[in-house]
């Protein structure tokens, strides 16, 4: 098998790391910055989970370390319980904790979600400073060291391997998680809720996931570092900490694994010999290193906004951005598919559906029925109405009066979430794509809800035959629409042209009953738009029922079976696309358009 050059990089850092302690030449003082390092990772590889890619920043992760650090303390010394008993413990406490607090703070959006991690940080620095059980500003004194097969691991060269041994596994298992199905949900909080949610991910519940995921590294870093330490005190899990662990995450990639790593070392490093330097080069003690790291962020930020390790990825040849070849079994089992309606029977009834935004009345009244296997086109002039009454169908807005009903169900009280459940697939007026996944990562994303594979199964990769069903089930909607031999590439370096077709690749990997298109052929080129015809003509053939929202009405006539016109928000006129192209009240709303740009079809 070819290896990659990322791979051996990775494996000489292993060697490397793991020779350096049994070199006696190798001073103590190298040995105790690296556990530090390794400490610090473990923190910032849950920041690059729940900042960098899942988008939501936090100020607070020193507070997990706190708790991980002085649960095991506790415990140890209260109760006289093992350390090893005390990691489960801990970790438990730590997950209900971060399940409460995310449960408030990650509803939090903008600039309010950082300064809620800031008050619940600064809250819990004090609370570990006032508890008498836990040694109030004095803390926690005597810990035991750690004990594995026999050994004690009470020096910083004993416990070395088992910082660095749960740095790799937290690696291994964040990759895992990425490249899963709950990983991809996570990837689409940064930018993509509306579209997520629209194809069924539950997003409220992967933020409360992240933050949960990251809270538990960093929990196991302070237990850890507790019996590294075999002492504690609230110092290291104060918000100058948490400020720190971000600083690491930003400067090294937030965005990127090892990044993490590259933080750490970053940071860490610079610190320990800026504290030394300053003051030497100031004449005065004091922590002016913090000035310095103000600096360098303001720096970093200008020049490499994504950190440093896209930087490093370039220099050697490589692309921190490069979409991963996710292998899927082409012989996998096929996914479960939905009962398909009969012949003509009315999947989508919108009855009287009526929308007001105060005194305006942007949709009045409209009523219209979509039967099984036909493509309706829903048109009208700018500002007839046709972007809201969409929305209202799928769930996006809420309606003043009537009724959208699917295959008999009522569906305008459901959420997008549920409409998506129910069948309905959709594409988006401005195309809503992850550009830094791959192709068939994006289009595996519009199959989230045909698996129910959780978080630790994909971290401990169990997850390989559903994942590899859900890549194969990608692929052939890739094949079915023509993108095929596109699947490796990213997304973000598609053509416009073929981003909506992909748009419509991932809304059919919902395996849906009813595909709603909104405005498919906006900005794409002539040769372009054939291409998207003569994909919705193969999807017809297939039995797809449709609903196309469209402006160009070339396209438009080519390929519905049945057209609905709405001009202020009314219904207009309805019927084929003879009829409708013949109605003189048709093309007096577009104002001799239609006589323009249409054949004639009588």
């Amino acid at each position: 098998m070819k290896r990659t050059r990322g791979f051996w990089c990775a494996l000489a850092f292993v060697v490397v790391m793991a020779a350096l302690p049994l070199i006696p030449a190798t001073p103590e003082f190298w040995i105790t910055l690296l556990n530090y390092i390794g400490l610090s990772t473990l923190v910032v590889l849950g920041l690059v989970l729940l900042t960098g890619i899942a988008g939501l920043t936090s100020f607070g992760q020193a507070t997990f370390v706190g708790i991980g650090a002085y649960a095991t303390g506790y415990l140890c010394i209260a109760h006289g319980f093992s350390p090893w008993l005390t990691l489960p413990i801990g970790l438990a406490l730590t997950a209900a904790l971060a399940y409460c607090i995310g449960a408030i703070t990650m509803r939090l959006s903008g600039h309010y979600l950082p300064l809620g991690t800031i008050a619940w940080s600064i809250s819990f620095f004090y609370l570990f400073g006032n508890m008498e059980a836990l040694g109030k500003y004095d803390g926690l004194n005597g810990l035991p060291p750690i004990r594995m097969l026999g050994y004690s691991l009470e020096h910083g060269r004993d416990i070395f391997y088992l910082i660095w041994l749960f740095v790799v596994l937290a690696i291994v298992a964040t990759r895992n998680l990425l490249d899963s199905r709950p990983g991809r949900a996570i990837r689409a909080l940064r930018g993509g809720v509306g579209m997520a949610e629209s194809f069924g991910v539950d997003t409220a519940h992967y933020r409360i996931v992240a933050f949960v995921y990251a809270a538990l590294l960093a929990s196991v870093s302070g237990w850890l570092y507790a019996h590294l330490q075999r002492s504690i005190n609230p110092t290291p899990f104060g918000l100058n900490a948490g400020i720190e662990y971000l600083f690491m995450a930003v400067a090294g990639g937030a965005g990127h694994v090892w990044g993490a790593v590259l933080g750490a070392f970053m940071v860490t490093l610079s610190k320990d010999q800026l504290q030394d330097l300053l003051p030497r080069l100031l004449g005065s003690n004091g922590n002016f290193e913090i000035i310095v790291f103000g600096v360098l962020l303001v720096f970093l930020l200008q020049r490499a906004p994504d950190g440093l390790w896209p930087l490093i990825t370039r220099w050697f040849g490589g692309s921190a951005q490069s979409a991963r070849a996710l292998p899927h079994a082409a012989d996998a089992a096929a996914l479960e598919s939905r009962a398909r309606p009969a012949a003509r029977q009315i999947v989508l009834q919108v009855d009287r559906l009526r929308k007001q935004f105060g005194g305006l009345v942007a949709v009045s009244d409209v009523s219209f029925a979509l039967r099984a296997g036909e493509i309706v086109g829903l048109i009208g002039p700018n500002g007839a109405g046709k972007s809201t009454t969409f929305n209202l169908i799928t769930g996006v807005l809420s309606l003043s009066a009537g009724a959208v009903s699917f295959c008999g169900e009522r569906i305008d009280a459901a959420t997008p979430r549920h409409i998506a459940r129910q069948g309905i697939g959709r594409t988006f007026q401005h195309v809503q794509l992850l550009p830094g996944m791959s192709v068939l990562e994006n289009v595996a994303l519009g199959a989230h809800l045909r698996s129910d594979v959780g978080l630790w199964r994909a971290a401990l990769r169990l997850d390989r035959k559903e994942e590899a069903r859900l890549m194969a089930c990608a692929q052939r909607q890739l094949e079915r629409v023509g993108l095929g031999s596109f699947s490796g590439e990213l997304a973000g370096n598609l053509a416009l042209g073929q981003q909506r077709i992909l748009e419509i690749a991932r809304a059919l990997a919902l395996d849906p009953v009813l595909l709603l298109l909104d405005e498919p052929a906006a900005g794409l080129r002539y040769q372009e738009k054939l291409a998207l015809a003569e994909v919705l003509r193969q999807l017809r053939a297939e039995g797809m029922s449709i609903l196309l929202v469209e402006h160009d009405m070339e396209l438009v006539m080519s390929l519905t079976d049945h057209l609905i016109v709405m001009n202020f928000g009314s219904l207009l006129a309805e019927g084929t696309p003879g009829e409708v192209s013949a109605n003189p009240l048709v093309r007096e709303a577009y104002l001799g358009e239609l006589e323009e740009s249409v054949p004639d079809h009588g």
